[in-house]
C-alpha cells in the first residue's frame, strides 16, 4: 500500500473535522467559513500534485501549487482581513523572524554529520515545530501565527534559490514542494493551535480579550465566541 505523505493525511483529517463543524468557532476568528475552508484545504490538498515549471535554465525552479501559491494567496487573505495595521506589521515581522530562525537552524545547528545529536530527527519535521512556535510567539493572533509560520518556512526554498544563484551552482528548486509542503501545512497548524490553546486559556484567566484600542469590529467577533485573541 502506497504511504501517503504526512501533509496529505493532515489535510485529510482537517477536511473532516471541517465537514463535521468541529471547526466552526476557530474558522470565524479567521475569517472563514466551512465552505471557504474546505475549498482552501482542497486546493492545498489537490494543488499539492501540481507542479508548474518556472525556469529551465542553470536552475531548475518548479512552483507546487498547494505548497507554495495556495499559501501566499491565503496569507495575502488573512493580511487583507486583519484587524489593524498592528497585526499586518506583527505579522510581517514574526514572517521575517521565523524565517531567520528556521533557516539558521537548518544551516547552521543541525548541518553535518547525520549521526550528530542536532540531526537524529529530520529537520522538515523539526522546521514545523520550531516554525509554528516562533511564529505563535511573534505573531500570538492566529491569522499573524499562520502567516508567519507558512511563508517563514516556505520562504526556505525562496532562500535556497538565492545561495545557488549568488554561488553560480547548478541546481533544482521545488517551491513548496516534495517534502517541504509538509512543513508548511504542519507549521501552519502548530502554528494555528497554539494560539487557539494559549490564548484562549490566557483570555479566560484574565476575563476575555483585551479591549483597549481594539478594532470594533474585532472585538464584536471576540466577544460573539466567548475568548480567544484574534
Amino acid at each position: 500500500m502506497a504511504r501517503f505523505p504526512l501533509g496529505v493525511l493532515v489535510l485529510l483529517v482537517l477536511m473532516i473535522v471541517v465537514y463535521l463543524g468541529l471547526a466552526h468557532r476557530l474558522l470565524d476568528r479567521l475569517r472563514l467559513t466551512d465552505k471557504g475552508a474546505l475549498l482552501v484545504l482542497g486546493a492545498l490538498l489537490i494543488g499539492s500534485f501540481v507542479d508548474i515549471p518556472i525556469s529551465k535554465g542553470l536552475i531548475k525552479i518548479t512552483l507546487n501549487i498547494g505548497g507554495a501559491l495556495v499559501p501566499i494567496a491565503l496569507a495575502i487573505y488573512l493580511l487583507l482581513k486583519a484587524g489593524t495595521r498592528k497585526e499586518w506589521v506583527r505579522a510581517l515581522v514574526a514572517t521575517l523572524i521565523t524565517a531567520a530562525v528556521v533557516f539558521f537552524l537548518g544551516s547552521i545547528i543541525m548541518q553535518g554529520d547525520p549521526s550528530d545529536r542536532f540531526t537524529m530527527i529530520d529537520p522538515l519535521y523539526i522546521y514545523p515545530i520550531v516554525g509554528g512556535l516562533t511564529a505563535y510567539l511573534l505573531g500570538r493572533s492566529r491569522r499573524a501565527a499562520f502567516i508567519a509560520a507558512t511563508l517563514g518556512v516556505l520562504s526556505q526554498d525562496i532562500i535556497h534559490f538565492f545561495w545557488l544563484w549568488g554561488q553560480g551552482i547548478a541546481g533544482n528548486v521545488h517551491l513548496g514542494g516534495g517534502g517541504m509542503f509538509d512543513s508548511i501545512v504542519l507549521a501552519g497548524l502548530i502554528a494555528i493551535l497554539l494560539a487557539e490553546l494559549i490564548g484562549e486559556s490566557r483570555e479566560r484567566l484574565q476575563g476575555g480579550p483585551v479591549s483597549e484600542g481594539r478594532d470594533p469590529d474585532l472585538l464584536r467577533h471576540l466577544k460573539s465566541d466567548q475568548g480567544g485573541e484574534e
